[in-house]
């Protein structure tokens, strides 16, 4: 039975979601950090919280959320940049779909897809994807075999393994926000998310892509697929993708050596997880593998070794280097600020008891977890145009309930929140600009494919985590 008090605190949790959105989303157009800060103190001063007990929450808040994820995302993205500059992921993508036939087209762009998604952003693997995407879709599109548009064929099955990697799988910042706010393992996070990430790929991606492929009549500017797949190489995020040899200095990457940069973190947090499970705690080489697979570490190792693998080796000036680093720290600096203030907003609803009223509300009426933690990111994802708002926002709110949650349910959860973000995403998201102009598509072309991708993707993955839920 909920007090006055509760219901109070639970008025004041609806009305801070409705500023959130109003601020993001009306003509005052408040940057996403800016908004979480603004509702976040002004939720603690309503639910009593005095001056020094709102400064402690703002900085405990936003120090603890930087501290946990904020350098795995710059070492992440430090990384990609260093994989799409050395022409890796192009080395990657090409070795995969290279032998492919037109029916398997759809898979093997899955694949690269897949693969290319471990270390990198959706926004940063779909540019570093359209040189692939763009020079296979004119060979199928002169060829006059396929019907229907060739671009929506190939990017449908990237859009779906790029994004739901990017919601789903830790290293992804996403995932790791709710793999901390939640208490679950990391390593059986990774396991699980992908798990319930391979179906969801298959059927948001290629199957997907079978269907509205022949129903959306896409082409986009010639122009732009010139200088995807011209000889000039493309600048920006996915500067160097667009040919073999890929960036300055020497030659081509090797596939191995390319392989090895993008799976380093992923391998080294997997590996912690087996220790956990198959060596003694106070053994030496449990505490070595303990310590690698921290995310921190994990992806700084991933990074040094690509450093070294893909730029040093190379040949590549040190010059050039710290430049392309600079540039990718620079492309996240937004990204890290909503994060902190997502971390402000999960405080402050612990500090001033709104996660309890949250948790006591759910109980009485009886809410399944997954699903409760999958509507509530897929509302706050759709409302405030942020994936990440929605992650880190959903995962304060449902947290006070899952903290008699065991391994596997732990990392369920992580997953169903982390593919709620995913859903609807529309005009309010940057991944569904990026996407319509990139392929040059109507509004309602968009709609059909973007937006319905990442929705796929968002339902799939419920649907995986609860079929999953039901056998552990």
């Amino acid at each position: 039975m909920l007090t006055a008090h509760a219901w109070t605190l639970l008025v004041t949790l609806a009305g801070a979601l409705v500023a959130l959105i109003v601020l993001i989303n009306s003509r005052l157009r408040f940057h996403p950090f800016v908004a979480l800060m603004l509702v976040s103190v002004a939720v603690a001063a309503v639910a009593g919280e005095s001056a020094e007990e709102i400064v402690e929450s703002v900085e405990k808040g936003a120090g603890g959320i930087l501290g946990e994820v904020g350098l795995v995302l710059a070492f992440g993205a430090m990384l990609g940049r260093l994989l799409a500059s050395s022409g890796a992921t192009d080395r990657i993508a090409r070795a995969i779909v290279g032998r492919a036939g037109e029916r398997r087209l759809p898979w093997y762009m899955a694949g690269a897809a897949f693969v290319i998604g471990v270390p990198m952003f959706f926004e940063i693997g779909l540019i570093v994807l359209l040189p692939l995407i763009f020079s296979v879709a004119q060979r199928l599109r002169n060829s006059g075999e396929l019907k229907g548009s060739p671009y929506v064929l190939l990017a449908t099955p990237a859009i779906a393994a790029l994004a739901t990697l990017h919601g789903m799988v830790p290293p992804h910042p996403g995932p790791l926000i709710a793999v901390e706010g939640l208490h679950a393992s990391l390593g059986t996070t990774i396991l699980v998310g992908l798990v319930c990430a391979i179906p969801t790929v298959i059927v948001a991606g290629p199957l997907y892509a079978r269907w509205i492929a022949p129903r959306l009549a896409v082409d986009p500017d010639p122009e732009l697929v010139a200088q995807f797949t011209g000889d000039r190489a493309p600048t920006g995020a996915g500067a160097g993708a667009g040919s073999e040899g890929g960036g300055s200095g020497g030659g081509s990457v090797p596939i191995g050596w390319a392989l090895l940069a993008v799976l380093v973190p992923a391998a080294l947090m997997l590996l912690r997880t087996l220790a956990e499970v198959a060596l003694a705690e106070d053994g030496t080489a449990r505490h070595v593998l303990d310590f690698l697979g921290e995310p921190v570490i994990a992806m700084f190792a991933g990074f040094l070794f690509a450093l070294f693998a893909l730029a040093y080796r190379r040949g590549t000036s040190a010059e050039q280097t710290r430049g392309a680093l600079t540039d990718s720290i620079k492309s996240v600096a937004g990204i890290l600020f909503i994060m902190a203030g997502g971390g402000v907003f999960n405080q402050v609803l612990e500090d001033s008891g709104i996660g309890k009223a949250i948790e006591s509300a759910a109980t009485g009426a009886h809410l399944n977890l997954i699903v409760l933690g999958w509507l509530l990111a897929l509302a706050l994802s759709f409302t405030t145009g942020s994936a990440t708002v929605g992650i880190v926002a959903a995962t304060g709110m449902i947290a006070p309930m899952a903290q008699h949650a065991d391994g596997v349910h732990a990392a369920l959860l992580v997953v169903a929140v982390g593919a709620g973000s995913i859903g609807l995403n529309y005009v309010n998201h940057a991944g569904f600009w990026l996407v319509k102009e990139s392929f040059g598509m109507t509004m309602g072309q968009a709609t059909k494919s973007h937006t319905t991708i990442q929705t796929l993707v968002s339902v799939c993955g419920l649907v995986m985590t609860l079929l999953l839920s039901a056998f552990v």
